[in-house]
C-alpha cells in the first residue's frame, strides 16, 4: 500500500533543474490542513446592512460576543446565500466548532492548535524546495475553520519570513469550514478575488451547503494568472449518489474558467483542491472536461489534469474507505503546457508532484502507508493530515 502513495523525489532531475539550466522557477500548490480550528466556539454573524465586500458583512464570531450584537430575525432558518441575506442582520451556528474546544471530548487545547499550526507551516515550508530552494508563491488551503487560523498559520516561524499575504471568504458551508489562499507578497500581486455560490441537493431536493469556489486573479513575477480553489461535496450516501453534486460543482467551476479565460486568453489558469473524485470520475472529464493527455487539448477541451499521469501509476493522495484514491488535484489551461519542458520565456509546468515525504505516511498499524493523520478518532496524534499535498513547478527563462 505504500507504494501507492509515496512519490520518489528524482534527485537526478532536481540537481539538472537547479544547476544545468539557468531558469526563473515557482511553485503553486495546495494542501488539506485537516480541521484547522481555532478553540474558540464560534458562529457566523451575517451583518446583510454592510456592502457584501466588506468582511464584516459576513464573519466569523466567538459564541460570548453574540449578545452584543443586533440580530433582526432570530429564528431564521434560511436560505443561506448572501444576495438573500441582504438587509438583515441573523446568526448561523458552526456545525463543527463545538468538536474543536478544550472542553470537547477532543480536549482541543492550545496547545494542540499551536501543534497543528506548526505541521501545517512545516509541509508548506517544504512543498517544491527540492526545485525551486524556496516555499511556494501561492497556497490554497483547505478546511479552516476562519480568517483567524490562516493569520495565526502565516505568523509561524517556518513561513513568516516570506511574508505571505491572505485572501478568505466565509462560506455558508454546514460544518462551518473555508477555504483560503496565501500568497508571497513579494511575488504575487492580487488583482481581484471572489467567492462563487455552489448549490447542491440532497434527498428530496432540499437544498445542503458546501464550500464555495475562491477564485483569485493578480500576476505572478508580472505574469496574469487566475486561481480556483476547490473543496467540493463529500462522497457521504455513497460515489454514485453523492456525484450529481459534484457534477453541478464542476459545471460552476468550468462556468468560472470559461469566463476568466474569455476576458483574456492569455491569463494562465489553476484550479486545484481536493474534489473528492478521482481524474477519470464524470465531474472532471465530461463535466469540467479536463484532458489528460495534451495531445487531447483542442479548441473545446482547454484544461490539462496535471494528476493523470500520476493516477495511471498508481499514485494516491489519500485512502477513501480502505481505497486508495486521487482526489487532491491540480488542473491548468493549456497555456501552461510546453512540449517536453522547453524552456520559455513565460511560465509553463515543469512537474506536478504528490507530496509524500516520510513524515508525511503512517509507519504502522491499520493505516500504514497512508497520510498520517492529525485525528484518530478523538486523539491528537501529532500528524499533518488526511490527505498528501500537491504542488506544481512552473520555469521559464530568467
Amino acid at each position: 500500500m505504500k507504494n501507492l502513495f509515496s512519490v520518489i523525489a528524482i534527485f537526478s532531475i532536481s540537481l539538472v533543474f537547479a544547476q544545468k539550466r539557468q531558469v526563473r522557477a515557482a511553485t503553486v500548490g495546495f494542501l488539506n490542513v485537516e480541521n484547522l480550528w481555532d478553540t474558540v466556539r464560534s458562529a457566523d454573524y451575517i451583518d446583510g446592512t454592510k456592502d457584501r465586500s466588506n468582511p464584516a458583512f459576513h464573519r466569523s464570531v466567538p459564541l460570548d460576543s453574540l449578545k452584543y450584537l443586533e440580530v433582526t430575525e432570530k429564528d431564521y432558518a434560511g436560505p443561506w446565500n448572501d444576495e438573500s441575506l441582504i438587509g438583515k442582520k441573523v446568526v448561523r451556528i458552526q456545525g463543527g466548532s463545538e468538536e474543536f474546544t478544550p472542553k470537547s471530548g477532543k480536549n482541543y487545547t492550545y496547545n494542540v492548535y499551536k501543534q497543528k499550526l506548526q505541521n501545517e507551516a512545516k509541509v508548506i515550508s517544504e512543498m517544491g524546495r527540492a526545485y525551486t530552494n524556496t516555499a511556494p508563491v501561492v497556497v490554497g488551503l483547505i478546511e479552516v475553520e476562519n480568517r483567524q487560523v490562516v493569520e495565526d498559520l502565516v505568523k509561524e516561524p517556518a513561513i513568516a519570513k516570506y511574508d505571505y499575504g491572505v485572501v478568505h471568504y466565509n462560506s455558508y458551508d454546514y460544518r462551518g469550514i473555508d477555504v483560503a489562499f496565501i500568497y508571497q507578497k513579494r511575488r504575487f500581486s492580487p488583482s481581484k478575488s471572489w467567492k462563487k455560490e455552489v448549490k447542491i441537493f440532497g434527498e428530496g431536493g432540499k437544498r445542503e451547503y458546501t464550500r464555495d469556489i475562491v477564485v483569485l486573479t493578480g500576476f505572478l513575477d508580472n505574469e496574469k494568472v487566475a486561481f480556483f480553489l476547490n473543496h467540493w461535496p463529500s462522497r457521504r450516501g455513497g460515489e454514485a449518489a453523492s456525484l450529481p453534486k459534484r457534477n453541478a460543482a464542476a459545471t460552476i467551476l468550468k462556468q468560472q474558467m470559461d469566463s476568466v479565460k474569455a476576458l483574456d486568453p492569455s491569463t494562465k489558469l489553476f484550479a486545484m483542491g481536493d474534489f473528492n473524485d478521482d481524474p477519470i470520475s464524470p465531474s472532471l472529464k465530461n463535466y469540467l472536461k479536463a484532458v489528460g493527455n495534451p495531445k487531447d487539448l483542442n479548441e473545446d477541451n482547454h484544461y490539462l489534469n496535471l494528476m493523470y499521469p500520476l493516477y495511471k501509476k498508481g499514485v494516491a493522495s489519500l485512502a477513501y474507505q480502505d481505497a486508495p484514491n486521487l482526489f487532491d488535484q491540480i488542473i491548468v489551461s493549456a497555456n501552461l503546457y510546453s512540449p517536453n519542458n522547453e524552456l520559455r520565456k513565460d511560465y509553463s509546468v515543469f512537474k506536478a508532484e504528490i507530496y509524500a515525504p516520510d513524515y508525511l505516511i503512517t509507519k504502522e498499524g491499520n493505516y500504514k502507508g497512508y497520510p498520517f493523520r492529525s485525528w484518530n478518532g478523538d486523539k491528537f496524534t501529532g500528524g499533518y493530515s488526511d490527505h498528501f499535498p500537491a504542488f506544481v513547478v512552473l520555469q521559464k527563462e530568467p
